[in-house]
């Protein structure tokens, strides 16, 4: 399977693009701490799921899934969090809309493996 041709894959590579571009704006104070873990958290993202379509077994690709879809929740964690500490604004809601179309994708797609 072509992990690059996946509807979830090219959404979380947008999702990474947006994501620096809104950490651009975070304090330097946060350069190595919040800013470094979101931008981690949304990479792992993209790399889990390019890494599960690597498997050899559809146990491992699902587990591999599961694990992109944490660091999803764990994203979603973090931008609240830097919401709360007034780093993003409220035209930030995009990104939160860009999480919830990442999130149908990837449950789709563990759904389907399932069923396999």
């Amino acid at each position: 399977m072509d992990y690059k041709k996946l509807d979830v894959w090219v959404q979380t590579r947008n999702l990474v693009k947006n994501v620096y571009v809104l950490t651009n704006g975070f304090p330097k104070i946060e350069q190595f701490a919040l800013t470094s873990q979101i931008r981690r958290c949304v990479i792992s993202i993209s790399s889990n799921i390019a890494e599960g379509c690597g498997r050899g077994t559809n146990r491992e690709t699902i587990h591999f899934l599961h694990i992109a879809r944490g660091s999803l929740f764990e994203l979603e964690t973090q931008l609240i969090l830097a919401k709360d500490l007034n780093y993003l604004t409220d035209d930030s809601q995009y990104i939160h809309l860009e999480i919830e179309r990442t999130k149908k994708l990837l449950n789709g797609f563990i759904k389907y493996f399932k069923k396999l």
